[in-house]
């Protein structure tokens, strides 16, 4: 499939603290890309480069054919890639509706924007005069997603949209993820329910100290149990492992030259670019 989304090489810093070290992905268009790992290790970092509200200290990001490592983030927007940061990208002093029209400013086509957006959404119907901030936290979740849906984007990137939520809100936030991704949305997702990413991604990356220490599809790691708790540990590894062995079946074949993963997996999941399977031991 056509990258969407890669990064080569790329390095961002907190002043002398190297946050990601000589990182290098694909996300292909209309996949899903789950980023894992455990809390400091740069998933949010990561995001925050793309989307340009932070400057890679070295590297490039090209987005739909466009290095965008250099642009601003309003610039980089404009192109189609959407960021829901991590506590709920939404203006609280204004209604619902105000703060889906404002998203719907610029949007070609608002109308039926809108429209899809009450379909996935029918509460936000219903709370449509009333103040965002006084919303609860799940619908405050819900309206920051149907925001970033009515701009139509390209790539969408979720930090941990489960932040603070019931199990239930989550199952159903996750799924509505499910119904853009059947609409051909491109997605970038951060997210501590592992089983919930993992059974919506079609790829899963795993960063480790600012590195990428595993690029996959869900099923392999299953087959990975100790680079799985290395990486990742306790509850989140046991999630991985448990929801990994539902996807994965009998372990895949690979080509003999070491390519990407090859056999039966469903035509709806997009295989990990070729090549781009690696693992590194942990230091």
């Amino acid at each position: 499939m056509r990258p969407l989304l890669r990064l080569r090489n790329v390095e961002a810093r907190y002043g002398a603290f190297v946050a990601l070290q000589h990182v290098s992905l694909i996300v292909p268009q209309g996949s899903v890309v789950a980023l894992l790992g455990p809390n400091g290790v740069g998933k949010t970092t990561l995001l925050r480069t793309v989307s340009g509200m932070m400057s890679p200290s070295d590297g490039e990001i090209t987005f739909d054919g466009i290095r965008i490592d250099n642009m601003p983030d309003h610039a980089i927007a404009r192109l189609g890639l959407e960021h829901i940061p991590e506590g709920r990208g939404i203006f609280p002093t204004l209604t619902v509706r105000e703060n889906l029209q404002m998203a719907a400013y610029t949007t070609e086509g608002m109308n039926g924007s809108i429209e899809r957006v009450n379909q996935l959404f029918p509460v936000l119907q219903q709370r449509r005069d009333q103040i965002a901030g006084t919303l609860s936290g799940g619908e405050q979740q819900m309206l920051s997603l149907a925001r970033s849906i009515i701009t139509q984007p390209k790539l969408l990137m979720v930090d941990e949209l489960s932040l603070g939520l019931a199990p239930r809100l989550v199952a159903q936030l996750f799924d509505t993820l499910e119904k853009i991704k059947r609409d051909g949305t491109t997605i970038l997702l951060v997210e501590q329910y592992v089983r919930y990413a993992l059974r919506l991604a079609d790829i899963v990356v795993i960063l480790h100290k600012g590195r990428v220490a595993f690029i996959g599809e869900p099923g392999e790691l299953a087959h990975e149990g100790k680079l799985v708790e290395a990486y990742l540990g306790g509850s989140q590894a046991e999630s991985a492992t448990a929801e990994a062995e539902e996807q994965g079946g009998p372990r895949p074949r690979r080509r003999a030259s070491g390519g990407a993963t090859s056999g039966a997996r469903p035509k709806r999941k997009p295989s990990a670019p070729r090549g781009s399977t690696r693992r590194s031991s942990p230091s």
